[in-house]
Parts: C-alpha cells; structure tokens; sequence
C-alpha cells in the first residue's frame, strides 16, 4: 500500500440511482468497498451508483492504489476513468501548499472531447473532498481564461500534450509537485503525433511520481513510450471483446467503383437513425460526404484535417440528432462515446482486425441492438481472413443485389435541427434559459427540444425538424437571457 495512499476502513455497498457520464457496471464485478479508499470517497461511489468493478477497473486499481506504474490496455468505454481517477485523488493532499493549490496529477489525452469527458468525471469522483480543483487545459480554447485558473492554482490538470507543454514554457504551470501522470489513450496520442509533446511534459514532471499509462491497442510504440517513462511497470491487458451478441454484422462484396454507391444503398435500405461510417483515407471520407450530401442524406466528416471549431460542431451535430451519418476515419473517431448508435458501416475494411472489433464494438451498446455493416473488394479479402480468425467464425455474406432502393421514401433524414445562438459561458447563458426562451417564451413542447451544448462563445440547441424554422425566427425575433441574440441553424 503506497503511503500517499488514504488508509480507509472498507464500506459496505448499497443501492444507489446512477446519474451522470458513465452509467454504473451491473453489480457482477468485485465491489468498490474492498478497495482501501477513504469512507468520504467510498460514500460518493455509492452516490453516484459506482457499486461493482468493471474488469478494467477490478484488474488495475489493487495495483494503482498501492502506487505501482502501470500499463493498462482497455477499449473506449470500460470505465478506465474511473480506474486512474480514483488512485489519483486517492493520493491527493488538498493542504499541499496552503493558499495556492498544486498540481499533483496531470492527465494528458489526445483530444479536447476525451480531455473535457475526463474532466467531468473527475470532477464528480472528487466530491468526496472539499475545494478540489480540476483544470482543464488544451488547444483550440482561448488561452487567457486558463492562465486566470491557474493563477489560483490546481489539484488536477486534465489537458492535451501541446496546450500543456504551451503553458509549461510560460511557467503558468509547475509540476514540482505532480505525484500521478496519466497517459490516456496513449496509442492515439502517438497516432496524433504528440510523442515528443509528451516526453517534453515528462521532463518537467518530478523523477519520483506514479505513471499510469492507458491504451486500447498496444502497438510497438506504446511499448516504447512505456520503457521511456516508467519504472518497473505493472502490465494489465484484458483480453475481452466488446459484446457482439446484439450486433448483426453482414459482408458485402463490392467493386471498387460501386463501393459509395453501396453505401447508398445501406442507408436507404435499412434506413438507420445514426450511422458512422469509417473510411481508411481522408480523402475517401470527403468523397463519400459529397455522395451522399448529393442525395440528400445529412453527413457530415470527422478528420484530422477539420480544426477544433468545425470538429466540435460535427461531434455535436451527430450526438444530438440533427447528422444522419458521421463519416469518419479510426484516428479521428477514437474517444468518441456515442449512445444509442444504430448502425455501422466499415466502408473500406481496415487492416487491423483490432480495429474492426473497435469499429463494430461501437454499435450495440447499453442492451441496445445495431448493425455492423463491411464493404470488401476482392482486394481486400486477406483482411476479411484475418478478422475472421480472430473473431473464430467466418463472415456472413450478402449480396449488393438485396438492397433495393425505394423510389417512394423521402431521404434518409435526421429527427432534428441543430440552432445555433452566438453566445455562450460568456455571457452567463445556460441550458435553462435556452430551454425557458423555447418553452415559455415561444411556446414549444419541452419534448421537442433535444440537447443543448453551451460552449465558451456559442450554444447549440437540437429542435425537432418539423418545429425548426418557427423555432430559428422565434429565437431571432426574441430574446435569451433578457437579450438579443444571433441564431442560424447548422
């Protein structure tokens, strides 16, 4: 038992409601009152419906909370949050400091969606501890509200390799007394590029610290960023697979000219609510938009190519409704934790039949039933063997010829619109007030409004389609927060 660790005396579980992100494992898992947590942080898991471990979780925190370096392979999902958050407040010393607070953890992720998940999360697991404060630091957010947080100092930081190292050269953030660093999703991060980002941050971080590295694949690189950094590493790798019990997956053998087309003629046939779509290149996601914006289809892309303004836009335009298809490449859709996802479409069939189960995995989840649907060339029939070896049964194959269009049915569309408002935490505005101008004000059902995202400078407010156009000149004409307001719809 590492001595930074809070001794605790074990506390018994007991129902509780599950609210929030991440909704609690099914009560199958060894019990979080095993673990030594404090009684404080054992009463806040059983607040926030956290009775049982999931595998990640039961394998790696024994061994995090008692201060070994660690290495943990676990997919999107599996509440790997939790399994590095806990042991990183478990150490925290909120008196560490007096006045100002210190960093003492530091989690770098790879993009601002994962980074601002991870946030949340933490945030909710340090509930057991008065005035713990979580920062979250990272590119394509304005920099000068993050140098007024840090003035006032911070327990946590939870940000992206470049940002952090942006604010490190400022001397806005010191490390000198950083006790956890958590690699999240390293696989990615190297993916993206940041390994020299990330072996600049290490070099101000303190020799005598806890690393905690998590990964959902384990390629060569990892590996090496593990030896760079850790020492002695303890090494968790759950060989589960997502649950494809729910998932019907179906092959279909296309040329390589016919292959957007065929894409087509899924959507039209099975006429999924939400669908992505994964393509190997950029350039095919592009090409495939374009298709399928030609036939009326709303689909949007998600590559590296897109700055953060339009990626945050996709991703909230896909979760509330308002995107029909999110047309998206491995590395740009790694992270992404969309419910509720009926459908999806491997439309070239990716060389790593680690990454097909990622893809499939994405669909079917929460109890709920998708598709899984691979276009393969008779190029690419290699790739089909070998995911079917490591699956250990063989493909079920269909023919093109069985998906007919239909001339009578309107276009695949989404269920809702996406307004717009320019303003957002900036000006005090909140989901509340959005939802009172729409409800109260211009007399729309509560039911027809879907989610609303408040950003830094904007809001984004999903309506049903049939109300979208009263609802855009309502809001133009009226008033949010007792004020004007800019709206368009997306």
């Amino acid at each position: 038992m590492n001595s930074a660790s809070s001794p605790a005396n074990p506390a018994t579980s007991a129902p509780a409601q599950a609210s929030g992100l991440t909704p609690p494992a099914a009560v199958s898992g060894p019990p979080f009152s095993q673990l030594p947590l404090s009684e404080a942080m054992q009463a806040n898991l059983r607040t926030l419906g956290y009775l049982a471990m999931t595998p990640i979780q039961a394998a790696s925190l024994p061994l995090a909370l008692a201060g070994a370096d660690l290495i943990a392979q676990a997919k999107t999902g599996s509440g790997k949050t939790v399994a590095f958050g806990l042991p990183a407040l478990a150490k925290l010393d909120p008196r560490l400091n007096v006045g100002m607070p210190a960093v003492q953890a530091l989690v770098l992720c790879p993009t601002r969606e994962l980074a601002d998940q991870v946030t949340t999360e933490i945030r909710r697991l340090a509930r057991a501890e008065d005035n713990i404060k979580v920062v979250t630091l990272c590119g394509g957010s304005p920099i000068r509200p993050q140098l007024a947080s840090l003035e006032h100092g911070a327990h946590v930081v939870v940000g992206t390799p470049g940002r952090v190292l942006d604010h490190l050269a400022r001397e806005s953030l010191n490390l000198d007394a950083l006790q956890t660093l958590v690699l999240d999703e390293a696989d990615r991060m190297l993916d993206m590029g940041f390994a020299d980002d990330i072996a600049q941050v290490v070099a101000h971080a303190p020799k005598q610290r806890q690393t905690l590295l998590f990964s959902a694949t384990y390629p060569e690189g990892v590996d090496k960023l593990a030896r760079r950094f850790m020492r002695d590493p303890k090494e968790v790798k759950l060989t589960e697979r997502h649950d494809t019990s729910r998932i019907r997956q179906r092959f279909y053998e296309v040329k390589e000219s016919e292959r957007l087309h065929a894409v087509g003629l899924l959507l039209d046939h099975f006429r999924p609510a939400s669908t992505i779509a994964f393509c190997n290149t950029k350039q095919q996601c592009r090409d495939l938009v374009e298709v399928l914006q030609a036939q009326g289809i709303v689909a949007l892309e998600l590559h590296g190519d897109l700055d953060q303004r339009d990626r945050d836009q996709v991703l909230v335009r896909f979760a509330n409704g308002s995107c029909s298809v999110l047309v998206a490449t491995d590395v740009a859709a790694r992270g992404l934790d969309i419910s509720q996802l009926e459908a999806v479409i491997n439309v070239d069939i990716t060389p790593d039949p680690e990454v097909h189960t990622h893809r499939v995995g994405r669909t079917g989840r929460a109890g709920e039933s998708g598709w899984a649907f691979s276009l393969a060339s008779m190029d690419e029939m290699g790739r089909v063997g070998r995911i079917d070896e490591m699956q250990g049964r063989a493909s079920e194959w269909h023919p093109l010829s069985e998906l007919t269009p239909s001339t009578e049915r309107e276009p695949l569309r989404p269920p809702r619109v996406t307004l717009q408002i320019l303003g957002g935490r900036k000006e005090k505005i909140r989901p509340g007030d959005v939802l009172g101008a729409l409800t109260k004000d211009l007399g729309f059902e509560g039911a027809q409004i879907g989610k609303i995202n408040v950003n830094e400078f904007s809001t984004y407010v999903a309506v049903d389609r049939a109300i979208a156009d009263k609802a855009l000149k309502g809001l133009q004409g009226g008033k949010v927060k007792g004020k004007s307001v800019k709206v368009r719809a997306l």
